[in-house]
């Protein structure tokens, strides 16, 4: 597992991890920086799952993306749930996500920040909830899966970064 600081929608990897809102029809942020770059094609292929609900995850092709896959995955609201509940629907976002990696057979997977946006989940504890998650599902499963954590800012990096280290 490793961190790196760029734009998510430049990787090429076999898919990215994208944190979306229930709708599935693009959004702010790193959900509409995505569906401006994979094309109108995504929404329409998002239109036919009919929405996601919170910690479960579905899975687009990338269509213009240098990725062959979207996995869109929504993220708990930090303030509509109680500390537990929060922390459940998070990891169950990763898990779910890493579940339809192995799924489809895929070498490499990009996350970006789920929740951590306006969605208000602190940066420090979504990190730690993401990285012990995915650490897990990678001993369990005895998997060689290659994660990325694609942070788009500094702070996140570096919390990514610490945390990894220890």
């Amino acid at each position: 597992m490793k961190v790196i600081q760029g734009d998510i929608t430049k990787l090429k990897v076999d898919a990215i991890v994208n944190a979306a809102n229930k709708s599935l029809l693009g959004g702010g942020g790193v959900d509409g920086a995505i569906h401006k770059a994979a094309g109108s094609a995504l929404l329409q292929e998002c239109k036919k799952l009919h929405g996601c609900e919170t910690g479960q995850a579905k899975i687009t092709k990338g269509y213009n993306l240098p990725a062959e896959y979207i996995i869109h995955t929504v993220g708990p609201i930090y303030r509509f749930h109680d500390k537990d509940d929060n922390k459940k629907l998070l990891s169950d976002c990763y898990l779910n996500s890493l579940n339809l990696a192995k799924d489809h057979h895929l070498r490499s997977l990009a996350f970006s920040c789920i929740s951590t946006g306006v969605y208000g989940y602190p940066k420090d504890q979504a990190a730690q909830i993401a990285i012990d998650t995915c650490k897990k599902w990678l001993i369990d499963n005895q998997s060689s899966l290659e994660i990325i954590f694609c942070v788009f800012d500094v702070e996140n990096k570096n919390i990514y970064q610490q945390l990894l280290e220890k």
